[in-house]
């Protein structure tokens, strides 16, 4: 088993093109492209992809390998995830090549064996680069073809930096040295999850509402706040591909997107000093105002340099955990205490303001200078309910949500009334009262 550590970058043709002549800038062996032909398989119930698993047979110059990559850990466009290669004679799939222990409870292999059917294939042409940068190898794969299921098909053009040798801190600083250009950005999606797409018929994907934060067990405040993140980030990435793919409604929840990240920084800003996050809160405050620009364009400012350096640095930060070079002993104590205990006394704090906003309007045109303010609230309850259960928080976060939809489109809805709604519902969290 090995575990591969890789960023994975979409790239323009003409980002594709610069690549050979800047990585001249560095020590490096070439190895001229060569034609990878790769089929997936998978069961007509889908058994591998609920088993989190995908599964290949790769062609190469008459020579053939097996892949099973397993679950593993996706933050941004860096991909943690374990996988067994086996060498094959020939194209023919025979699972029982792979070491026992690598499937799950229960799983018959043989039955297993004879669903398989192949689901889709890649063919593309693989120039690769073994780079030294500090004191780290990097491989660079520059990978231009398609993705094929059945008659849907996609271009493929790629760019992937595995970390073969080194540090993930020299990996994520080659990314941003190369960034610099653009015409890149964050490969969220594997090629598997692209063949998954088409597979399935290119089904048309909807716009999602920011879900509600929720976490198993009793997850601690740093690890609250490493998943708030996690679900900014996924948010956003969901969405800038829905805006690609031509859906002008994503474009909103990219900014919403990005409202969220901001708004956990200020929520967990009391444990986390403001000057561990400068630049990255900087580059995000520079993407909600090129978006919200009349003449915005998804392929223009996602392939843009400042862009993507912005999703590397939050990238960096969760995966490094760079916070905690500036958090003390204490604020690292207060980190590492409750998460449900923090939610209740940041919810007491945010139910305290909503009601101090809301109980005393004396004029319609208050709810119109209190709508922003307002939006921000609702983010820190989606970032903060799902510590409890019940119907409170769903009914809680609606009737506020409500509020800033009647705001918006007071035609439709009475602020006054929505308003008299939201004050009334009962608070939910400990300690909690009205």
């Amino acid at each position: 088993m090995t575990v591969e550590i890789e960023l994975k970058f979409i790239a323009t043709p003409e980002a594709a093109a610069h690549l050979p002549g800047a990585l001249g800038a560095w020590p490096h062996q070439h190895t001229p492209a060569r034609l990878l032909s790769n089929t997936y398989y998978e069961t007509a119930e889908n058994t591998l992809r609920g088993y989190d698993m995908g599964l290949r047979i790769r062609g190469e110059d008459g020579r053939y390998e097996m892949t099973l990559k397993t679950k593993g850990q996706t933050v941004g466009g860096l991909h943690q995830r374990p996988e067994y290669n086996v060498p094959l004679a020939g194209p023919a799939l025979d699972i029982s090549l792979f070491p026992s222990g690598v499937w799950p409870a229960g799983c018959n292999t043989a039955e297993l064996q004879q669903a398989l059917r192949p689901l889709f294939s890649t063919h593309f042409q693989r120039e690769k680069w073994v780079v030294t940068y500090r004191q780290s190898q990097i491989e660079v794969a520059l990978d231009q073809g398609e993705v094929k299921a059945g008659e849907l098909a996609e271009p493929l053009c790629e760019i992937e930096l595995e970390l073969k040798q080194g540090e993930r801190d020299d990996l994520l600083a080659f990314a941003g040295v190369l960034s610099e250009d653009g015409g890149l950005r964050l490969g969220s999606l594997s090629k598997a999850a692209r063949g998954y797409y088409l597979a399935q018929g290119r089904p048309a994907q909807a716009v999602r509402p920011v879900p509600v934060l929720r976490m198993a067990g009793k997850p601690s405040v740093e690890q609250g706040m490493q998943a708030a993140f996690m679900l900014g980030l996924n948010h956003w990435q969901y969405h800038e591909e829905l805006w690609l793919r031509g859906e002008s409604k994503a474009r909103a929840a990219v900014g919403e997107a990005i409202a969220l990240l901001r708004q956990v920084f200020t929520l967990f800003g009391g444990l986390v000093p403001r000057k561990a996050s400068t630049d990255l809160r900087a580059g995000l405050t520079l993407l909600e105002e090129r978006l919200a620009a009349d003449d915005a364009d998804a392929r223009t400012l996602c392939f843009s340099a400042a862009y993507l350096q912005t999703q590397l640095a939050l990238t960096r930060w969760l995966v490094l955990e760079e916070w905690r070079a500036f958090v003390d002993d204490k604020a690292q104590s207060k980190l590492s205490g409750s998460f449900k205990r923090f939610a209740d006394i940041m919810l007491g704090r945010t139910g305290a303001e909503l009601k101090e906003m809301f109980s005393h309007i004396h004029q319609g045109s208050e709810y119109q200078d209190k709508l922003t303010r307002l939006c921000h609230l609702l983010l820190t309850l989606h970032l903060l309910a799902g510590a409890y259960s019940g119907e409170g928080p769903q009914h809680y976060i609606g009737s506020w949500r409500d509020l800033a939809q009647a705001i918006a489109d007071p035609e439709h809805a009475s602020p006054e009334s929505a308003s008299h709604r939201a004050l009334a519902q009962p608070a939910f969290w400990l300690n909690g009262s009205h």
